[in-house]
């Protein structure tokens, strides 16, 4: 099945606006508002359903016996018009 990249930004940014941007999303998910990302002249308006697929990845990615790029991705996924149903316990500390 294809990609189509719908909305995209990457920059370095400190803790705290990144923690500002997480309480975003999070207070608009625990409200059911959808959640608008803008940046530039790209914007994207999403509204996840009540229970969307949540994946939490850790990852190195480099050389085996060197230093590589350590990165946590959060990540909602769901099938367009559709409600997903939860799985496993997550915990986060």
């Amino acid at each position: 099945m294809p990609e189509e990249v719908l909305f995209e930004t990457e920059s370095r940014q400190d803790r705290a606006a990144i923690a500002d941007y997480l309480r975003q999303v999070a207070d608009n998910l625990e409200s059911s508002a959808p959640i608008t990302l803008t940046a530039g002249d790209q914007t994207v308006t999403m509204d996840p359903p009540s229970q969307p697929t949540f994946e939490v990845k850790a990852e190195r990615e480099g050389p085996t016996d060197g230093q590589g790029e350590l990165s946590i991705e959060f990540e909602l996924e769901w099938d367009e018009g559709a409600d997903g149903d939860g799985d496993s316990e997550l915990q986060i500390e």
